[in-house]
């Protein structure tokens, strides 16, 4: 059976997107891996299903492009919204969209017919190591020492509906990510893998960023990471919590905030192209 996708990318982080207010795959994870394929089919780092929500205005499912699903994606959310006014002639310039990890609101900045940014309250970002989840069960992780592929890492870990593990380097640049990228995502620390997202300070609220995620490898952006790193560079007091931080990433900029424990994520999202696709 043919199905209209949608591909849709917030700064490069690229997702398949599918209208599922009135069909759901059998297999989604299956479709996301054989879809995702860069060389042989279409090319994402996953696919994103757009469902009817009892809660909210839509619902969002995310699947990876080893087909694991995702609690959360910020980037894939602001896309969301994107599709929620534009395709599915739902016209609110504030949305609600529920995830797994909770419903979020977005603010959507409009121009004419067209979504230009998607500013998300992505919620409390978690500090218990317990629940991000890490094998250390209680407290915070900042700054904690972590040996990796025998190499000791000062990491600080956060939970945005999703784990994130953040160190700061002299050069993300400089990294063979495809290397160390698996160590950190499969170590036995991470009960669940997580994503890790390697750092450098360029000035004060501005810093840049290389992200491995888990199930999908090194990607040109990922929204929670950035949020993530936000609150890293606060509770590392490399940052000022009273002004946005300007995170850049491979695909693009991203402006977060972390004030009183809450984060909120303002950026584009785009549409790249749509077709058929047998499913």
């Amino acid at each position: 059976m043919l199905r209209k996708f949608y591909k849709m990318h917030g700064i490069g982080n690229d997702y398949i997107y599918f209208d599922c207010f009135d069909w759901q795959p059998e297999d989604p994870a299956a479709l996301a891996r054989r879809l995702s394929d860069r060389h042989f089919s279409i090319g994402g780092d996953g696919v994103i299903l757009v469902c009817p929500s009892a809660v909210a205005d839509g619902r969002m499912r995310m699947f990876n492009a080893d087909g694991s699903e995702g609690k959360m994606c910020g980037n894939g959310i602001r896309c969301v919204g994107k599709f929620l006014y534009e395709i599915k002639g739902i016209r609110k310039e504030t949305l609600r969209v529920e995830t797994l990890s909770g419903v979020k609101t977005l603010h959507l900045q409009v121009e004419g017919d067209e979504v230009r940014s998607v500013t998300v309250d992505m919620g409390e970002a978690v500090l218990d190591a317990g629940l991000i989840p890490t094998q250390q069960r209680t407290g915070r992780l900042v700054q904690a020492p972590l040996e990796v592929d025998g190499k000791m890492w000062q990491i600080t870990c956060v939970s945005m509906g999703n784990p994130h593990c953040v160190t700061f380097v002299d050069d993300p640049y400089a990294l063979d990510l495809e290397k160390i990228g698996p160590k950190f995502e499969h170590h036995p620390f991470f009960p669940e893998g997580v994503n890790t997202e390697f750092v450098r300070v360029i000035a004060q609220n501005e810093v840049e960023m290389r992200v491995w995620e888990r199930g999908s490898g090194e990607t040109w952006a990922c929204g929670t990471g950035a949020c993530a790193v936000a609150v890293a560079c606060v509770l590392n007091g490399v940052c000022d919590a009273s002004r946005e931080i300007c995170v850049h990433l491979r695909g693009g900029d991203l402006a977060i905030i972390y004030r009183a424990g809450r984060v909120t994520m303002r950026g584009p999202a785009a549409f790249a192209f749509y077709g058929e696709a047998e499913v």
